[in-house]
């Protein structure tokens, strides 16, 4: 049952979203690199306070590339901000602001709690509107990189919401009815389709953040393989390999001198269970199997031939590629010069 209003949750979560200004310089070559020197590219985003010495979270795709951020408080209250830390995988940033010692913190909840279904509340930026507030359910959970529009090569375990979100939420919080937020608003399905947004599951940020604050970026651990759904398997390719549902992830490549190779793990293999919780999905795998730590041990369960077995696998380190795609930008803030977000 909805709730007669949902104007308590809004003014209470009001204080801790913060609207995110970036400006990026452009650098201007050839021809006409004079007259363009002075020409840079705006960006409108949103984020969330979750430390009331100003740690706030928002996307990496918000702040990527930016050459200075600017956040605005509820109160209209501008401060400069330095990025912390951020991971381009996961699409999570953590900018902090200094100056500044009575913010509010919002309530982080438990997005494993979350149900399809559920009632959901964003607060955004959209189009430089500035904290406009849209309410929704929880449409379906675990949406991986085949269903969002971000980088390919990520870690995604989208939820998926009817709630209103549009460029400029991105980094809003998306909240329970307790006012807890539940996951960070960061996509929407191109194409023209009407009431699909995504979140990232609070709890990956929750699990990043120390890690992200500490170093400012993440260490992946790596399995060393590269996987597929068997549930986008075709029941010939299941009936080879003797699988009798669709759930986990077949091994396609092994990598050599990798994790999964020194513990005998081959091609065909099909993985159900890392350390204890069951795979139904190749993202899961991902995620458990480079946030468990370089140098962890781990046992693996396995069909192989549809036969079940485990395996101990010590886990590798994950080489990230020394240039990676560009995040989506930021859509444009409004260019006038007498609502100049960074003051004068």
């Amino acid at each position: 049952m909805a709730p007669l209003s949902f104007a308590p949750i809004a003014k209470r979560a009001d204080a801790s979203v913060v609207t995110i200004y970036t400006v990026s310089e452009g650098e201007s070559r050839g021809l006409f690199a004079r007259r363009d020197r002075g020409r840079s590219a705006k960006g409108l985003g949103t984020g969330f306070i979750v430390d009331k010495d100003g740690v706030i979270v928002t996307n990496n795709h918000v702040i990527e590339g930016a050459d200075e951020i600017v956040v605005l408080l509820s109160d209209e209250r501008r401060f400069p901000a330095k990025v912390a830390g951020r991971d381009p995988r996961t699409d999570i940033a953590v900018v902090k602001i200094d100056g500044v010692k009575d913010l509010t913190a919002i309530p982080l909840g438990d997005s494993d709690q979350i149900d399809v279904g559920d009632w959901v509340v964003a607060i955004g930026n959209p189009f430089g509107l500035s904290h406009t507030v849209s309410a929704g359910i929880v449409s379906g959970k675990g949406r991986g990189r085949d269903d969002v529009p971000l980088d390919p090569s990520g870690y995604y375990n989208f939820l998926q919401t009817d709630a209103s979100i549009n460029p400029g939420n991105s980094g809003g919080p998306l909240l329970n009815l307790k006012g807890e937020v539940v996951a960070m608003n960061t996509a929407i399905r191109g194409g023209g389709a009407q009431g699909i947004g995504f979140a990232i599951p609070i709890n990956m940020v929750k699990q990043l953040m120390p890690t992200l604050l500490k170093d400012g970026h993440v260490t992946r651990s790596a399995l060393g393989v590269r996987i597929r759904d068997v549930r986008d398997l075709s029941p010939e390719d299941r009936a080879h390999f003797k699988l009798s549902d669709e759930k986990g992830a077949i091994i396609e490549s092994v990598e050599p001198g990798g994790a999964a190779e020194k513990a005998k793990l081959e091609v065909g293999d099909v993985i159900v269970g890392f350390d204890g919780q069951a795979i139904d999905r190749g993202t899961l795998l991902q995620w458990l199997a480079s946030t468990s730590g370089v140098g962890k041990t781990v046992t693996i369960r396995v069909l192989r031939a549809g036969r079940p077995f485990e395996l101990k696998v010590t886990l590798g380190k994950l080489e990230e590629p020394k240039v990676r795609p560009q995040a989506p930008r930021p859509r444009p803030a409004p260019d006038d010069d007498d609502e100049n977000p960074f003051g004068r």
